[in-house]
């Protein structure tokens, strides 16, 4: 990732993350479907076109003025293939954590610690050093 601050996300959980988009409404032209997922198209086009050829999803395109629509839709077997595989896989072998996940988890740990603390002393099981 040469100079990219992002984290790699490897290209089972790209393909996951379509999947679920394209569940979660149904339907989707391409530049909202890439948006969402955090995608860029010259990168990631080739696996669009994957999930179409081993027909995930469908692929249709209106015309559009001088321009056309792509619409991406999931399919039966994507649905299938999304719930049977992808989701039991990131199950066994969860996405790595960033820092920030590692920062967010650290706080809210915290937080719990001190709110657990204070309920304590609340509740006189402490006492408050002075």
């Amino acid at each position: 990732m040469s100079g990219s601050t992002s984290s790699y996300r490897d290209r089972i959980y790209i393909v996951k993350d379509i999947m679920l988009k394209l569940i979660e409404h149904n339907e989707l032209n391409q530049t909202t479907l890439l948006s969402f997922c955090g995608l860029n198209l010259k990168k990631h086009k080739s696996i669009l076109d994957e999930l179409e050829s081993n027909e995930f999803v469908s692929k249709n395109e209106l015309p559009y003025g001088k321009r056309r629509i792509i619409l991406y839709k999931p399919t039966r077997k994507g649905i299938e293939f999304c719930t049977n595989i992808l989701e039991p896989y990131e199950k066994v072998f969860p996405r790595r954590k960033t820092i920030n996940d590692h920062t967010l988890t650290n706080i809210h740990q915290e937080d719990n610690n001190q709110e657990r603390l204070e309920n304590e002393r609340q509740n006189g099981v402490l006492t408050k050093r002075e």
